[in-house]
């Protein structure tokens, strides 16, 4: 079969540590050419010497997606070090549930929320877009969610900030057609992942559960119990239908997936859940 990650040049942000550093790793054992970045310099660090410990080829640099001119230093950091951006994967994120009424104690997070969920994408665009134009082709994968699909109760702005994602990922497919692949991931409820960190009130987790709230509890129980069940091994192995919380490393192996396409095929939109997941959404 024809390896299609080989050699591509992959630049991914939010790569220092969880479900980035997964990513990254999986792309360099793929023999690509791995660009990391992330603000968490000793992070960083490590996902960098992880990669090569694995016989990759990486480079690495702090970068904050926030920041436009970081981001346009990262893609030209990328085209030093290896001539190319091949493939952009716009991983950075945070998830600040909260209610409306948590405001007082979730404006500040929210306001990161907006700048790095929204803004570090678009940075991440504008920073590869010509790069990749002049190179004749490209593609931009961008991590967006389950819950930028629809509005409910306790993630107002994280929602809005996906959503959000995913309008400008379809605006660039439009305007970038036969140059420029675009790809919107679409992850549920990815337990393994830094994002639960991030959570203001956990309460607000009430949106992407709705009838199934009770549920979810009883089957964490089991999942993340300390007992070895039936029941347990059957939520937590993804050869089971029942398999309940997915991991990071079968998400990231989808990354990897749609970036294992030839040039003329993309696949332009994917939701990745577990078969027998509780969300709603």
């Amino acid at each position: 079969m024809t390896d299609h990650v080989e050699g591509k040049v992959v630049v991914v942000t939010g790569a220092a540590s969880g479900f980035g550093r997964i990513v990254a790793t999986m792309l360099g054992e793929r023999r690509a050419r791995v660009v990391v970045a992330d603000v968490d310099a000793d992070g960083l660090a490590a996902t960098e010497a992880a990669i090569r410990d694995a016989g990759g080829e990486v480079a690495a640099r702090r970068t904050d997606v926030t920041d436009r001119a970081d981001m346009a230093a990262l893609a030209a950091f990328a085209v030093e070090r290896f001539d190319a951006v091949d493939v952009l994967v716009n991983n950075a994120g945070i998830m600040p549930l909260a209610f409306f009424a948590d405001h007082a104690r979730a404006a500040d997070a929210w306001d990161r929320c907006i700048d790095v969920n929204l803004r570090g994408v678009l940075n991440g665009i504008m920073a590869v877009h010509d790069q990749m134009i002049t190179q004749g082709r490209g593609q931009v994968v961008n991590v967006s969610s389950i819950y930028g699909n629809f509005p409910v109760a306790g993630s107002a702005v994280y929602t809005a900030t996906k959503a959000a994602v995913n309008v400008l990922s379809e605006a660039l497919r439009v305007e970038s057609q036969g140059r420029i692949k675009v790809t919107t991931v679409k992850p549920t409820g990815v337990p393994g992942t830094n994002l639960g960190a991030g959570i203001v009130n956990g309460d607000a987790m009430v949106g992407i559960l709705g009838q199934n709230a009770a549920a979810f509890g009883e089957k964490a129980a089991i999942a993340w119990g300390p007992d070895d069940t039936d029941e347990k091994r059957a939520l937590t192995d993804p050869e089971d239908i029942r398999y309940w919380a997915i991991a990071p490393e079968e998400l990231a192996a989808q990354i990897v997936y749609v970036i294992d396409q030839p040039w003329g095929v993309s696949i332009s939109d994917i939701t990745v859940r577990a078969s027998g997941d509780p969300y709603v959404l």
